[in-house]
């Protein structure tokens, strides 16, 4: 297990090439704009919601890690003592099946590994679920095998893979919200290229929701997910210039700060502290290493082919990080009289997996409170 130094800055990679080429046209959405689901969720403790975060889950050349991943987080909800501490549903973060997103690839990387998990399973996509194959036999829409598995107006069956019996989620696009009692999840879509594009009608209704969210601010968390992480210090995407501006400019144009942004991508765990001018702290985490065999590295501080040489990263530090192993978060946010607490718990696994009997090891936690008409601290 490794840590990072303390309090060391993000990172942008030099002279990366411009791959937007490779943006692929979004899919009509499933539900009518805009695009918020609200499912029955029945709280044992109306105040406290319990999810898990997983991202970059798929793989092919090494599926142990994905199938321990599932497992370990399905142990959590079996083995909880408190019923409230049962996790309500896993959110995946991007890249559930690689590397191009084809339906054939969805029973081998998603629905065996995940098929005795038992909570509902919401997701957004990745690049590489957003990807399109060119050489595949059967030519294919980018994020119709996704829109199969996850989106639709009622459940419905799944037109791939051996359980025929499976139905869809009904997730009502490709970015929407997840209103739960406690959070609205907004869910974005970042697309195929390296650092992520994010079409302009989306970025018009993401600053709406940003907007809705707000109004409901004192009795629900806001949360925001995006695939490609705006802030890394990893050694093979490193920070997105492209998804930091697009949350920066969407935050001020509605007025609206989320309480948490959680991201996939990099093949590791990585939490970072952005403070804001009014003081609010709001935690970015990376959680990307949930099965797929590459792990990244973080950077050496003295390679020159990476920067943190930029005004954007005078108010964001990296907290801590989790490489080279694979894990999951498990996150509680709490509904106070004064505001929200987000807590969360990172677990890892070793990699000569783990003995019988032995769990998931714990990495780190961590506690941020955000105060009704007040910053948010960490605690």
């Amino acid at each position: 297990m490794s840590s990072a130094k303390k309090l060391i800055k993000p990172l942008f990679k030099l002279n990366q090439p411009d791959d937007n080429y490779k943006f692929q046209p979004l899919p009509l959405p499933f539900g009518d704009y805009p695009y918020r689901l609200k499912p029955a969720m029945e709280l044992t403790d109306p105040n406290k919601l319990v999810f898990q975060v997983a991202g970059d889950t798929g793989g092919l050349k090494s599926p142990a890690f994905q199938k321990l991943i599932a497992t370990e987080m399905g142990k959590q909800y079996h083995q909880a003592r408190n019923p409230a501490d049962k996790p309500s549903f896993l959110y995946h973060v991007g890249d559930i099946v690689y590397h191009f997103g084809e339906a054939d690839q969805y029973e081998r990387q998603f629905f065996t590994p995940y098929k005795d998990y038992p909570s509902t399973i919401y997701a957004i996509a990745g690049n590489h679920d957003s990807d399109v194959n060119q050489a595949a036999k059967v030519p294919y829409s980018s994020l119709y095998p996704f829109t199969s598995v996850f989106c639709g107006k009622t459940p419905r069956p799944v037109p791939f893979g051996t359980n025929l019996n499976r139905m869809s989620g009904i997730q009502p696009h490709v970015y929407w919200t997840l209103q739960t009692p406690v959070a609205n999840i907004i869910g974005l879509h970042s697309n195929v290229p390296k650092f992520g594009v994010v079409t302009e009608e989306q970025k018009a209704w993401f600053i709406e929701e940003l907007k809705y969210a707000g109004t409901e601010h004192t009795e629900k968390a806001i949360i925001v997910c995006i695939h490609h992480a705006p802030y890394s210090a990893d050694f093979n995407h490193s920070s997105s210039l492209p998804m930091i501006n697009l949350l920066e400019e969407c935050f001020e144009a509605a007025g609206v700060i989320p309480d948490l942004v959680l991201s996939g991508h990099v093949h590791n765990y990585q939490r970072f502290n952005k403070t804001y001018p009014d003081g609010k702290t709001v935690p970015f985490i990376v959680c990307g290493a949930g099965g797929f065999d590459e792990l990244h590295w973080l950077v050496e501080s003295d390679d020159i082919l990476y920067t943190d040489k930029s005004d954007i990263f005078d108010t964001v530090t990296l907290q801590n990080a989790c490489t080279m192993l694979h894990g999951f978060l498990n996150l509680e946010v709490t509904k106070t009289d004064e505001g929200h607490q987000i807590s969360g718990k990172y677990y890892s696994i070793p990699h000569d997996g783990l003995k019988p009997g032995e769990d998931a090891s714990l990495f780190e936690e961590f506690t941020y409170f955000c105060k009704h008409g007040d910053k948010q601290v960490v605690q």
